[in-house]
């Protein structure tokens, strides 16, 4: 954090009046590109807009400022709906208030301009004091060798505690990069340590000949900015504050220790029925014998030896295997399920009638549950009033109803994402929703809960999908019940039969990952488009694969179709015309999503010259009747923004470049990008309006909405 007051070693600065500051405001605002170029690094320029992830400068697309005209400087976070001004914002980067820090702020923005040491204020202007009043407390922090590498003061203010650190090399308030741990000289000579949140907990087991350390800012320092070093070849205890942060925060730094290479790490599990945030500081006080408690405490592993197995070992272990969560090793204990489909196959209803039947303990499709399991179904996707209808849809008997009343929990649509914050909530809301740990957690779709982290990429990309994976799916298992299944449904790209027969697994997003994570995958596709059957596909790594079947919902049940292919009664063939019509539409919309793949876009008048007497689709004008219809209907929409995607502007088009749903462009040298349409064709006026929410497409001809 950069500001200024440093108490022991600079001169006091003087007040700056108004006058001072506006002018040191409209330099910033007339160099705004280099100033947020150098305040968020991850940040990046998109047309007229400076983007990031949010106030911390985590990378992402969620926040923007705006670069030029009268809403220079203005900001606006669409996932935390905060916002405000330059001042807010150069506040929040630096964990300072905008107006009691005012002062402080200003300058900060002064020495970047390379201004001198202003001191500008009226002839009567007072040296300032300190707003937050004398320290309460302060740590010193030392390298291995004994120097002084920075220093943490403790301030309490009638507003809570606050912490302002100092970088000894810098002669700045700010804290140094990469941020130090606390207690180094001692940790050089140990060979356990025990990490805690803050310096005061560090500091009281430090008092007890317990050597201690913590990071900088405790549960909130950002885990990839403190150096881990000294902690290599370290037996590492961890001793998180009794909370959902702290016990997050564990888990996180566990995994980064662990890389820095300490020969093992535990994280310690508070005492039940402590109260909140109690931490080491606590058991101090309370006259705790805290080297017997460290000795006996319950702790989770998260890094010892790699475990090996002879094969003798596993050729003499009678031990019986886990029942199947759902068997035929379907969703195994501590398993992971994938789900997959392409849009509009039916998924959600298809895992609504599954969950169902397991949390009933009822067959489904023969797969069975080993009992009444309890499941909490975090769905993001669908409305309250849709999901009552589709419940309520459901052909259940009384008691079977009785069963599911207790065991199946479920959210309605929520807007929210799967990062820490998220997690914390998730988890809160999975526990309170049970007496005990449920059997299985359910994530639908991954999409709309996707944390790719700090690579701030899609879905598609492998990495990011190993990220969501381990550090937000698995933690949110492990902070509920590590023993849980975990079902995810995902979405898969448009292939043809070919690809189907071949391998339909590698049709998910990001396949590479998740193929090599999940234990089993389960896949719908729809072989016929005017047909109600689909044909579910399983990939089992803890077993043999059963065989694919042909299914059809008959009844409000899901069953395997006759194998004569006798048809549901008023769900006959359409019209030849009509199935011309649909067999056009299924190819522009697939020329459209694979074309974006190669990093090609089109407006309507390109696309149809481009595609011209190709695949059947006709002439020109054919082509582009074709698109109006298919965006009358809402097959098609269109993106305005080409900026963001380094394309230059749509000419010779009023509507933009054609857009479709689950549509990825190939930017050069930066991988695939997610495409969300800006606006879309009124079905009732026929104009071009705004996107209200990018991620629901509402086809008219269809009675859903995804």
């Amino acid at each position: 954090m950069n500001n200024w007051m440093d108490f022991n070693d600079a001169q006091e600065p003087t007040i700056l009046d108004e006058l001072a500051a506006e002018d040191v405001k409209r330099r910033i605002l007339d160099r705004l590109t280099d100033f947020f170029g150098y305040l968020y690094p991850n940040g990046k320029v998109k047309g007229k807009k400076f983007v990031l992830g949010n106030v911390a400068g985590d990378k992402g697309k969620s926040l923007e400022v705006e670069l030029t005209g009268e809403r220079a400087g203005l900001w606006h976070d669409f996932e935390s709906g905060e916002g405000g001004d330059l001042v807010t914002l150069v506040a929040r980067s630096q964990q300072l208030d905008d107006k009691r820090d005012y002062q402080t702020i200003v300058r900060f923005m002064a020495e970047w301009l390379g201004l001198p040491s202003i001191s500008v204020g009226s002839a009567n202007a007072q040296p300032a004091v300190d707003e937050l009043g004398a320290h309460t407390g302060k740590w010193d922090y030392h390298d291995g060798n004994g120097n002084l590498m920075a220093c943490v003061y403790r301030y309490d203010t009638p507003e809570g505690k606050q912490f302002r650190p100092w970088d000894v090399k810098a002669r700045k308030h700010q804290a140094p990069n990469p941020r130090p741990l606390y207690n180094q000289p001692r940790i050089k000579t140990a060979e356990e340590v025990v990490l805690v949140e803050g310096e005061k907990a560090a500091q009281a087991l430090i008092d007890q000949n317990i050597c201690a350390t913590t990071a900088m800012n405790g549960a909130n320092a950002p885990v990839e900015k403190t150096d881990w070093s000294p902690l290599q070849n370290k037996k590492v205890l961890i001793w998180p504050d009794n909370d959902e942060a702290g016990i997050l925060y564990a888990r996180n730094a566990a995994q980064t220790i662990a890389d820095a290479g300490a020969t093992s790490v535990f994280i310690l599990k508070p005492p039940e029925g402590k109260p909140e945030k109690w931490d080491a500081a606590d058991a101090v006080a309370e006259q705790t014998d805290v080297r017997h408690w460290l000795v006996t405490v319950e702790r989770k592993t998260v890094k010892d030896s790699v475990p090996v197995y002879s094969f003798g070992d596993l050729w003499d272990d009678n031990s019986p295997t886990p029942a199947d969560l759902l068997s035929p090793r379907v969703l195994t204990p501590g398993g992971m399920l994938v789900i997959g489909g392409a849009p509009k196959v039916g998924k959600s209803d298809f895992l609504l009638n599954l969950l169902a039947h397991m949390a009933a303990g009822l067959p489904f499709l023969d797969m069975r549950p080993s009992r009444p399991l309890k499941i909490f179904y975090l769905q993001a996707e669908v409305q309250y009033h849709y999901l009552k209808e589709r419940v309520q849809q459901l052909p259940l008997k009384d008691y079977q109803i009785t069963q599911l009343r207790e065991n199946l929990m479920m959210t309605a649509r929520m807007k929210m994402v799967l990062n820490e914050q998220g997690l914390r909530l998730a988890a809160r809301s999975i526990r309170n929703a049970f007496s005990d740990a449920p059997d299985v957690i359910v994530i639908d779709p991954i999409r709309n809960v996707f944390d790719s982290g700090p690579e701030a990429s899609s879905e598609n990309d492998n990495n990011a999908m190993m990220y969501f994976l381990q550090q937000r799916v698995e933690q949110l298992r492990d902070m509920v019940s590590p023993e849980a299944g975990l079902i995810l449904v995902h979405h898969t790209r448009k292939m043809s039969k070919k690809q189907l027969e071949e391998d339909p697994f590698q049709a998910l997003s990001g396949a590479g990952s998740l193929r090599g994570y999940y234990t089993s995958g389960m896949l719908l596709f729809k072989p016929e488009e005017m047909e109600p059957e689909r044909m579910l596909y399983y990939e089992l790594r803890n077993g043999s694969s059963p065989d694919s079947k042909r299914i059809i919902k008959r009844n409000g049940q899901w069953c395997e179709a006759p194998a004569n292919g006798v048809r549901i009664a008023g769900e006959e063939m359409g019209k030849k015309h009509d199935a011309e019509r649909i067999r056009k539409r299924e190819v522009i919309v697939q020329i459209l999503h694979d074309e974006a793949l190669q990093g090609n876009v089109y407006t309507a008048n390109q696309f149809s010259e481009r595609f011209e007497n190709q695949r059947g689709l006709g002439a020109k004008a054919t082509i582009y009747e074709r698109i109006h219809v298919l965006a009358t209907k809402g097959y098609i929409k269109f993106f305005r923004n080409h900026q963001e995607y380094n394309l230059p502007s749509a000419r010779r088009s009023k509507w933009g470049y054609l857009c479709v749903e689950d549509m990825s462009y190939g930017m050069d040298g930066k991988g695939l990008c997610n495409v969300s349409p800006t606006h879309f064709k009124c079905s009732k006026t026929g104009a071009v309006l705004p996107v209200e929410n990018p991620e629901v497409w509402v086809y008219h001809d269809q009675d859903f909405v995804r």
